[in-house]
């Protein structure tokens, strides 16, 4: 997981001095990239709170 926020965060950063001179698109792909960015992190919170909730009912299991 951490060398994929390395990725991104090399890949926004590129993109950024890249469109540095061109500010009339810079909004639009700014919040494409916003865009990008929620979705990986709602595909990524589901499997988490999955795991998350099975590892209480097991500590609760336990008690």
């Amino acid at each position: 997981m951490t060398s994929l926020m390395v990725s991104m965060t090399a890949f926004i950063a590129g993109i950024k001095d890249r469109l540095a001179s061109e500010k009339g698109a810079t909004m639009v792909e700014y919040g494409i990239m916003v865009a990008l960015i929620a979705v990986i992190v709602l595909a990524a919170v589901g499997p988490l709170g999955i795991a998350i909730r099975d590892m209480f009912a097991g500590i609760t299991g336990q008690l």
